[in-house]
């Protein structure tokens, strides 16, 4: 069973930073996407990158977060920069793999964000 396991949430400022991390248990070079998302009417889509390194935005993030992932590391990162109050959420990442006409999502458990002054 493929582990997905996110860290790196916390308290930030407005305007602060704050970077996620997503740690996969199996190569994440297998998965065709990882991205991160956020409670809306469904789960928001934040941010997601594909297995060939091509990223996607939501646009109430676009300019200020950055998505990448490090294959030796099985790791993929979020940055998030000039945060507002309406980034706080929990943030939860996602791996997905097609294999024929299934799809195969797996969600880590959610890691809190907090923007405040």
């Amino acid at each position: 069973q493929v582990q997905i396991v996110e860290s790196g949430g916390g308290l930030a400022q407005p305007g602060g930073s704050l970077r996620l991390s997503c740690a996969a248990s199996e190569r994440i070079f297998t998965f065709d996407a990882m991205g991160w998302y956020r409670p809306g009417k469904q789960r928001e889509l934040v941010a997601t990158i594909t297995s060939g390194g091509n990223p996607n935005y939501a646009d109430s993030v676009k300019g200020r977060f950055t998505i990448s992932r490090d294959n030796t590391k099985n790791t993929v990162y979020l940055q998030m920069n000039s945060l507002k109050p309406e980034d706080t959420a929990v943030y939860y990442c996602k791996a997905s793999l097609q294999r024929g006409t299934t799809r195969y999502d797996y969600w880590g458990q959610g890691t809190q964000v907090t923007v405040s002054s």
